[in-house]
């Protein structure tokens, strides 16, 4: 990509996107373009066509995605497997048709099977059942995997797919309904250690940036406190305590937002599709996965983010609710050879999202 390149990043706003458009300015690049969701409805095959005849891109990095926890995966599973495929269908299509010089796909590592070998290798996609819970945003991604692929294929395309691990960083959703479990757990520890100290300006604070049911900072203590012991931040007459949904057991690997889009960049700039496999004879699992080839249990996550945020009080395992899959860490080695590999460590990372929650609130 040269500095004045176009590149259309979609899905610019959110967790992905933003950090991806936040390493192309500080690297000059200085041609970028996007579209809100309102400017552009990227499920919609005829306002995408429109956009890329008249905007013709250089290049693409598809960023844009319906994504959720595992509560909003299970619970709007048509809506998560229609929206995404018709976002990649669309973009993926038109990207081809106006001759984008390369496009990034990204995905998640959430396309491996439930019970696959650990660490996750690109070759084991497809070789088992999928977790349930994900299952329909999965398959969608998994299609987009095999859009790029058979693009590139028959029509000599440069469409590459990238399947990072879990994100966290800035303007990560803190939506307890729909948040995943590491911004989940900073929003109600930080919750639950104001509580702990009777802050209610520092709760009010918080809900009125977020409300939570429609309950914001207006609203009454006793509305307040019923809202945040239906999300599991409890007070009683001893502690705070804080549910934790499933065992706590489950191993998780988490990847700095901005080292995830400082590896999609360096995609973008050094490697092509043809760098992504090595076997002619069947092209496939040409993905790349994006993460940092480390774990850590649920419950010892909590225990950092406890720790980052100075919380007193307790958890409790809900063993009722769903764990999801038990262990899923990425192989990294072919990012790795590739050229690239991560620099944030997890307990700074906790602290540097810390930091940009408090100053969001």
């Amino acid at each position: 990509m040269k500095k004045n390149s176009k590149i259309y990043v979609a899905g610019h706003r959110g967790l992905v996107g933003s950090a991806i458009v936040k390493n192309l300015t500080s690297k000059g690049f200085s041609n970028i373009i996007y579209r809100t969701h309102k400017e552009l409805d990227l499920t919609d095959a005829s306002a995408v066509k429109l956009f890329f005849q008249k905007e013709k891109p250089d290049f693409v990095i598809l960023a844009a995605a319906k994504v959720g926890g595992i509560v909003a995966n299970n619970t709007y599973r048509a809506d998560f497997i229609y929206e995404n495929l018709m976002i990649q269908n669309n973009v993926i299509h038109q990207s081809y048709l106006n001759n984008v010089e390369k496009l990034l796909f990204l995905g998640s590592t959430c396309i491996y099977p439930k019970n696959s070998p650990q660490p996750m290798k690109e070759a084991y996609l497809l070789t088992d059942t999928l977790e349930y819970t994900n299952e329909p945003y999965a398959i969608s991604k998994i299609a987009g995997i095999k859009m790029c692929e058979s693009y590139n294929l028959q029509y000599n395309t440069n469409f590459i797919s990238v399947m990072p691990t879990n994100l966290y960083g800035p303007n990560d959703n803190f939506d307890l309904e729909k948040s995943h479990v590491l911004p989940a757990l900073i929003r109600k520890i930080h919750l639950a250690k104001a509580l702990e100290n009777e802050n209610w300006d520092s709760i009010k604070k918080d809900l009125t940036y977020l409300p939570i049911e429609g309950v914001n900072g207006s609203s009454s203590q006793i509305e307040i406190l019923n809202v945040l012991e239906k999300y599991g931040i409890i007070k009683n007459d001893e502690e705070v305590t804080v549910e934790i949904w499933g065992s706590g057991q489950p191993m998780r690997e988490f990847l700095w937002s901005e080292d995830m889009a400082d590896a999609c960049v360096f995609i973008m700039e050094n490697r092509d599709f043809k760098d992504t496999f090595s076997n002619t004879e069947e092209i496939r699992n040409t993905h790349i996965n994006i993460g940092t080839g480390s774990d850590i249990a649920i419950s010892e996550l909590a225990n950092l983010i406890k720790e980052e945020i100075n919380f007193k009080g307790g958890f409790i395992y809900n063993s009722s609710k769903p764990d999801g899959t038990m262990k899923k860490l990425t192989d990294v080695s072919k990012l790795n050879n590739l050229g690239w590999k991560h620099q944030v460590n997890l307990k700074d990372g906790i602290s540097k999202i810390y930091s940009w929650y408090n100053n969001q609130v």
